[in-house]
């Protein structure tokens, strides 16, 4: 079974739960999905083949190319895309997903009222703040479910920093509260690193308040009180050199560049 399938799962086995929803569109926003399309793409063009249910519209994506291969019977052209890019790309075109259909326990269609939301809850992005640290200490308080969302997400992000430590931080303003602190982000990525933290607390399925994020090198000053009060993380490192962002190709590469439905 996929990550996918499990999540499927354990949301189909307790329908009441909204925690267990919630994981499971957080590992659909996660995943890698093979999108069936009508033929080859052309350039950054792509041809969906989009499907009817009873007066709504989908079209076919599968978590593995071997499922879309077993669906179809024979191979067939498809485009790879995360399932965030795809729920962006179809948002306001009132198509949603056949997820997975026929081939697999996850099989199911989501609708499209539901990418909608999932656009919506994706695009609540971090504000940006300035604030002094005075102290540093352990975490504590936190849910468990945040601590395990925080480990999942960041498990998702090869490669964009180092290591991550979680404390408790008093600021200078006199406030208190908690920090994921990165080391040695990649330059550039301090962005999807902050978004990653937010969804984690956002997908996490408990009303946590905030967590708040920050950079440092492991040169800095405050990193050594960091190391020796946090929780640490550690992001997996890439198998692969990393591929520039101008020599990526291909429909749904890069990510600023997504695919256009023809």
């Amino acid at each position: 079974m996929t990550d996918l399938d499990n999540a499927h799962a354990k949301m189909e086995a307790a329908p009441g739960d909204d925690a267990a929803r919630l994981r499971f569109f957080e590992r659909l926003a996660d995943t890698e999905l093979f999108m069936l399309l009508t033929a080859e793409p052309e350039g950054d063009q792509i041809d969906p083949d989009v499907f009817d249910v009873e007066g709504q519209s989908f079209v076919l994506v599968f978590d593995r190319s071997e499922r879309l291969t077993e669906f179809t019977g024979a191979p067939a052209p498809y485009a790879a895309l995360s399932g965030r890019m795809l729920a962006q790309m179809l948002a306001g075109l009132q198509i949603g997903l056949g997820l997975n259909l026929d081939v697999a326990p996850s099989a199911m269609l989501i609708p499209a009222d539901a990418l909608g939301w999932l656009v919506d809850t994706l695009d609540q992005g971090p504000a940006e703040e300035e604030a002094q640290i005075e102290e540093i200490a352990p975490p504590a308080g936190l849910p468990e479910a945040v601590i395990e969302g925080v480990d999942r997400k960041l498990a998702t992000a090869t490669g964009l920093a180092r290591m991550a430590y979680l404390v408790e931080v008093k600021y200078a303003i006199g406030t208190r509260g908690h920090l994921l602190a990165f080391i040695d982000a990649v330059p550039g990525a301090e962005p999807a690193l902050a978004s990653a933290v937010g969804e984690a607390l956002t997908f996490s399925g408990v009303e946590a308040g905030a967590i708040d994020v920050a950079f440092f090198r492991a040169s800095d000053p405050l990193a050594s009180g960091l190391a020796r009060h946090g929780l640490r993380f550690d992001l997996p490192v890439p198998a692969e050199p990393h591929i520039p962002e101008a020599q990526r190709t291909g429909p749904g590469m890069d990510p600023n560049v997504p695919p256009k439905l023809r």
